[in-house]
């Protein structure tokens, strides 16, 4: 009776298996992907990391903001606001972002100055940050991904003026998931889900009322 030895004839099979294990590494991501809003860390204006799941079982709203445009008055909208339901469980995050027109050129500090100043803001606001573009933050790579653009209302007296700008530039401009302008607004319920974008022509009012129906 032969003794058939698979040793020699393992090996070869095991050496394939163990170069596509290897080649099988590369190529296998190492970042899981986000699921919900808790899955992102920010910086705070003075560079400090903070973990978006200390925000966990709050509503949000997670604003890009700037100093120097036409809808900067709406920081007395989103103050009272957050006076209005902080207790309930609300938090506004403030992002400034230089992106659209330039308007928020300041540094961090003078940025929550004069916000502190002329609004007296007291919601969170972080390190200025990119919205668009090859360094966007990822948290706005991910809220985009969740909600798109929802189309100005062109009975803003500045609605029509941003329509006719980008589409001059870009006609199928509508088409993209892309931060419009300052002041674009995503609504973040208690499990971290986005609901809803509002644009920044949209009435204060009904961002009011989609914030008090989670709360």
């Amino acid at each position: 009776m032969y003794h058939v030895k698979t040793t020699h004839r393992m090996a070869p099979l095991q050496l394939v298996m163990a170069a596509f294990l290897v080649m099988l590494s590369f190529f296998t991501p190492t970042k899981v992907m986000a699921q919900n809003i808790y899955d992102f860390t920010v910086l705070d204006r003075k560079g400090g990391q903070v973990s978006l799941s200390d925000y966990k079982g709050k509503v949000l709203l997670v604003v890009n903001t700037a100093t120097r445009c036409g809808f900067t008055p709406q920081y007395e909208e989103l103050e009272a606001i957050y006076k209005k339901y902080k207790a309930k469980g609300l938090e506004i995050l403030d992002f400034p972002c230089n992106q659209f027109g330039q308007q928020a050129p300041g540094s961090d500090e003078e940025i929550h100055s004069f916000c502190s100043l002329n609004y007296g803001t007291e919601f969170p606001q972080f390190k200025k940050v990119e919205v668009n573009g090859a360094g966007e933050s990822p948290l706005f790579t991910f809220l985009k991904e969740k909600k798109g653009f929802e189309g100005f209302d062109l009975n803003h007296p500045i609605g029509k003026l941003l329509d006719e700008m980008l589409a001059k530039a870009n006609p199928d401009y509508k088409q993209s998931a892309d931060i419009k302008w300052n002041f674009t607004k995503f609504l973040i319920d208690r499990e971290g889900n986005v609901v809803a974008r509002f644009e920044p022509t949209h009435d204060m009012k009904a961002v009011d009322e989609a914030i008090e129906a989670l709360l």
